[in-house]
């Protein structure tokens, strides 16, 4: 049986524990190591994209970090509750042609009984800037 400690109910600590390790894991920039930490019929809804499944998250996941070069995530914990995690993020990335980007939204989070993230629910917003305003190098 798959696990990702640590598991709901969720008190701040743990809950911020399980912020790091979801930025942590995705300042690799690997999308198997990355899709382990949600169920098999994860879903999602990043952006207008809904996606389905742990084969579509790593299938999104390689697209992503083909388009977003350097990047950087920083996330911060919001609230929590039961099995739920509400975080702030931010993260910077350059394209191909090396205009920069920052990313500002907020995500919701819901865990099942073994830690693994069933849903996760993303709004995203970004802003072109220079890269001398970058802040996450």
């Amino acid at each position: 049986m798959e696990q990702k400690p640590p598991f709901p109910p969720f008190t701040k600590e743990t809950a911020m524990q399980k912020i790091q390790a979801a930025e942590d894991a995705w300042n690799t920039k690997n999308p198997e190591k990355i899709s382990m930490a949600y169920t098999i019929d994860t879903e999602w809804r990043n952006r207008s994209e809904f996606i389905n499944g742990r084969e579509e998250v790593r299938a999104f996941l390689k697209r992503k970090w083909e388009k977003e070069h350097e990047y950087k995530l920083k996330k911060e914990y919001w609230a929590h509750s039961e099995n739920r995690i509400a975080v702030r993020f931010e993260y910077e990335w350059k394209d191909d042609s090396g205009q920069w980007y920052r990313a500002y939204g907020n995500e919701n989070w819901e865990f099942n009984e073994n830690g693994l993230m069933e849903k996760r629910y993303a709004s995203i917003n970004d802003i072109k800037i220079n890269e001398t305003e970058r802040k996450l190098n």
